[in-house]
């Protein structure tokens, strides 16, 4: 039998205290103890997403929680749980996700900072720190022999790229799709797609280096990103253009690119977070011809049900994770991580925890 916690709990976690700055390592308290649905995970590997590029930046607005920790998907062990919790026990690996799944939405837990006992922010979910206080509704359980490494992506990135083709757009065979950014989540759209056997698959991106990723994983063809995308497109669909846009790029351009490119009718998803000052344009003829736009909530994840059965298609073979890791960076490396992810680095970059 594990042995039981010891409060208060002292750890390591990455923390925002300024928008615009980086993240701060700092020794973080969890005085204990756990409230009902909430979960203590020791976390071992966690991605870094654009939405964390979104938080440190405050591109969608003052931020009203600092300081904060961050990070939204991860993986990890079960350490302990509060009360009412049924859906995992001590020793379970778990995901941690953004999305809600079932169980109970606890309280926000409480940190502070072990130098002077100031309030540190949190939300339900944070994965940027060596322990997590979790709502139970934010972890999956999934089988030990899961690599942790690989699994922590299924908290955002794999759901949403997945979930973009099978649960949004309901891709058929044969129908023509664009995938507009091809970095971590672009790059499970693509293969999601080459699983429905979506006929062409165009992957659209700046850099070279994720187009050819795209392409080993069954994308048709790839264009580098430009004002002429929309005419290359056409051209590709015998001047149709796709009937499914995925958007997994938060720039306007991208936005404004997958429109010109979509077919009417057609139907165009933003699974991207763009600024919250962007301004696209759209012709009001194309929606009357039924081009429609539609925001994506992480691809319409349902994570019990979803996150299994992803992992069964990674364990299977079909969903090809591990080359998608194109960089892992320790905790005290994480600011290093997120200028990488910052440059444009192909696929996803992880940090490890333990």
């Amino acid at each position: 039998m594990a042995p039981a916690i010891q409060y208060p709990l002292r750890f390591r976690a990455a923390v925002l205290r300024t928008s615009e700055t980086p993240l701060a390592l700092e020794d973080v308290v969890f005085a204990g103890p756990l409230q009902p649905g909430q979960v203590l995970v020791r976390v071992h590997f966690s991605g870094i997403c654009g939405k964390q590029l979104e938080e440190i930046s405050a591109s969608t607005g003052p931020d009203r929680f600092l300081p904060h920790m961050l990070g939204h998907e991860g993986s990890g062990v079960v350490v302990a749980t509060g009360g009412g919790v049924r859906k995992v026990a001590p020793g379970d690996h778990v995901v941690l996700q953004w999305v809600k799944g079932s169980g109970i939405e606890s309280e926000k837990p409480l940190y502070s900072r072990a130098s002077d006992g100031s309030r540190v922010n949190a939300g339900w979910i944070t994965t940027f720190n060596q322990y997590a206080v979790v709502s139970e509704n934010r972890v999956t359980p999934i089988a030990k022999e899961t690599p942790l490494k690989e699994a922590c992506l299924f908290g955002c990135a794999a759901t949403t790229g997945v979930g973009a083709i099978v649960n949004d757009a309901r891709v058929q065979p044969g129908a023509s799709v664009g995938i507009f950014g091809v970095g971590g989540v672009g790059l499970f759209a693509v293969q999601a797609a080459a699983m429905a056997q979506a006929q062409p698959i165009v992957a659209v991106d700046r850099h070279p280096e994720n187009l050819a990723i795209a392409q080993r994983l069954g994308a048709t063809h790839c264009i580098l990103a430009s004002a002429a995308v929309g005419d290359e497109i056409r051209l590709l669909t015998a001047g149709k253009g796709v009937y499914s846009a995925i958007v997994s790029s938060g720039s306007p351009a991208a936005v404004s690119s997958a429109i010109d490119a979509s077919s009417t009718p057609g139907q165009v998803f933003l699974v991207g977070v763009p600024p919250a000052n962007a301004r696209i344009e759209i012709r009001p003829l194309d929606i009357h011809n039924r081009k429609q736009l539609y925001g994506s909530f992480g691809g319409g994840c349902v994570p019990d049900r979803d996150i299994p059965a992803y992992l069964d298609l990674m364990r299977s073979g079909r969903l090809r994770v591990s080359e998608l890791i194109s960089k892992t960076v320790r905790l005290d490396e994480i600011n290093d991580g997120i200028a990488a992810v910052r440059s444009g680095i192909p696929g996803r970059c992880v940090v490890d925890l333990r």
